[in-house]
């Protein structure tokens, strides 16, 4: 598995490429490429690596990846069952302001947008107020060409400029150190391990082992080509992961969520858990309890959009807290 940099293929009649995936997965391996990306998940859910961060995403998510931001959505494991008859469907324009679209965003009318675009090189998930009006802009801009294709492109970074929107990087470094091939190769075969077996007891040794490193370098290793450390990231995954099955109530106790998800000790799921969302599991499941009662109660829609952006459940960009997981 390589950090592979990938040449988006421009056809000389379109400024703006479009790619419609309807798979059984989507494409496994960590990439990058110097095209801004955008992508609707119309079906699938799993877990997206962009940089050094890690985020959930499920069908309804929109997602915008800045140039050369490594990522890779990686489809839960239900995916790769070939017995399984589940599929990952996305919608994705791909575009590069620094050239086909260059001469457009530097009107002056077009400044907004550009200086958009710059601001966040770090990508974003793009917030649920106006997600819908993403989603119904991309689906008109699918199928255009010439003069109509640029006019809803025009619309849909209109949509981005919302006032009042807020928008949370998906990555908290622009670009990562520099990555070789064979660097490329190791740190994929790491997230890759750390995806399959983050709800098993992952010894140091044995990612070391992955990457062909005696303990000690590949700590230094992880930490410079993240900007985390090892635990911190692993750590980051499994909380991941525990949100999403405390929420759904197919467990049967906190105790079970935090073993599933490979914690070996209640009281260290507790801390990290703690550290990482700002809340015990205990009152993050009375919380987004509390919050669907009141919903249901006063069936309003238009909080449910609110009220699931800024709970803790769907806050995808949680910070790692580094000096505290690593002690």
């Amino acid at each position: 598995m390589k950090v592979l940099q990938f040449t988006i293929p421009v056809p000389h009649d379109r400024s703006i490429i479009v790619e419609r995936v309807s798979l059984p997965h989507h494409y496994p391996y960590l990439h990058r490429h110097k095209e801004i990306q955008l992508t609707w998940i119309r079906s699938g859910h799993g877990t997206l690596i962009v940089g050094n961060n890690v985020h959930d995403y499920c069908a309804g998510d929109v997602f915008l990846i800045g140039a050369n931001l490594p990522h890779v959505f990686k489809s839960s494991a239900e995916f790769f069952d070939r017995s399984s008859e589940k599929k990952v469907e996305a919608l994705t324009f791909f575009f590069n302001p620094e050239e086909t679209l260059f001469s457009l965003l530097t009107m002056p009318e077009m400044k907004s947008s550009l200086a958009f675009l710059q601001q966040n090189k770090n990508g974003f998930k793009v917030p649920n107020r106006i997600a819908d009006k993403v989603i119904y802009t991309m689906i008109a801009l699918d199928g255009t060409s010439g003069l109509d294709q640029v006019i809803q492109f025009v619309n849909l970074m209109e949509c981005f400029l919302t006032p009042g929107c807020k928008y949370n990087s998906l990555s908290s470094q622009s670009s990562l150190p520099s990555i070789k091939e064979s660097e490329g190769l190791r740190i994929g075969k790491i997230y890759n391990y750390i995806m399959q077996h983050y709800n098993t007891a992952i010894a140091l040794e044995d990612v070391a082992d992955i990457a062909y490193m005696t303990p000690g370098s590949f700590c230094r290793y992880f930490k410079k080509h993240t900007g985390y450390t090892f635990i911190s990231f692993l750590n980051e995954v499994r909380i991941n992961e525990a949100c999403k099955k405390l929420i759904a109530h197919k467990f049967e106790s906190i105790n079970h969520v935090a073993y599933k998800c490979g914690f070996a000790s209640i009281t260290n799921f507790n801390r990290v858990f703690k550290c990482l969302v700002g809340i015990t599991p205990k009152n993050y499941i009375d919380r987004y309890n509390n919050n669907i009662f009141s919903i249901n109660r006063d069936n309003d829609y238009e909080n449910l959009h609110k009220d699931h952006l800024d709970f803790p459940a769907f806050n995808k960009s949680r910070k790692l807290m580094t000096s505290v997981l690593s002690k």
